[in-house]
């Protein structure tokens, strides 16, 4: 089946498409994640895919209308790559290059020279090689689970070793396990982010504001014609998805941040 006569995007969209690792097995450099880990092979099918169906990648703050106006792209997409595993460098970056293709890196500044993960002057390797590169918190820790002050430092410090790192200002924000609210958004706004990102799968149809964009996640399990499915948001798919998400958000409420990844750690 051509997929390509079947997936119509809607106008006024910006899907905005959420990786983080990519390893071909857990022996692979980097931290694999059983969920989390694409293949190497799929992650350069996908863009393949994107790159043949019309899309083209914007960086965040670029892209202003969704109809891609303003960047001249009619089927704008923004990819993202949470953590910092070393592989953001070694596999995602060249893949990206030899395609012309740009994606947003969040970088956790606590992760930066641990094992697996980038060291700064791959975080600069990346900014000079004309990449985003995003906050995602000092720590990881979930925004929402923290005290004001912590909060504070979470935000602040996470920022400037980015910004001491790559010479940059810093504006954008990827919320931990997506995990926060008004608060957190106020907090990230008065700290001089400008562009919020969670983890709500959608789309973000016909939204006026970037600053709290929602991001759909791409897993090791994604084949390619659901892949398809959820960067258009269309067919049995993304609704499966999004059903998944509203399901999974009560046993985190019930069990709070730190049970509920618990229990995931467990079942994985």
């Amino acid at each position: 089946m051509n997929m390509q006569a079947v997936i119509r995007p809607q106008a006024s969209m910006l899907p905005v498409l959420m990786y983080h690792g990519l390893h071909a097995d857990e022996r692979t450099n980097g931290r694999y994640d059983a969920v989390y880990s694409v293949h190497p092979d799929a992650f350069a099918r996908q863009l393949d895919w994107l790159l043949d169906s019309g899309y083209r990648t914007v960086r965040i703050g670029e892209h202003i209308a969704r109809d891609g106006s303003a960047t001249g792209a009619s089927r704008p997409v923004a990819i993202t790559f949470d953590d910092g595993d070393i592989s953001n460098v070694e596999v995602a970056l060249p893949l990206l290059r030899e395609r012309g293709m740009t994606a947003e890196f969040f970088i956790t500044s606590d992760f930066i020279g641990q094992p697996g993960m980038l060291a700064a002057a791959d975080v600069r390797t990346l900014a000079e090689a004309g990449m985003g590169i995003g906050a995602h918190g000092r720590s990881h820790a979930f925004l929402e689970d923290l005290d004001i002050d912590t909060l504070d430092a979470e935000l602040r410090e996470s920022r400037a070793c980015l910004s001491t790192i790559t010479g940059r200002r810093i504006d954008a924000l990827a919320l931990p396990g997506g995990r926060g609210g008004e608060r957190e958004r106020r907090a990230a706004l008065a700290h001089g982010y400008r562009h919020l990102f969670g983890s709500v799968p959608g789309p973000n149809r016909g939204m006026e504001s970037d600053d709290w964009l929602q991001r759909i996640a791409v897993t090791r399990a994604t084949a390619l014609p659901e892949f398809a499915a959820l960067v258009a948001w269309q067919g049995l798919h993304p609704r499966m998805v999004r059903a998944r998400f509203v399901a999974l958000s009560w046993p985190k409420r019930l069990l709070g941040n730190a049970g509920y990844e618990r229990l995931r750690a467990r079942l994985l």
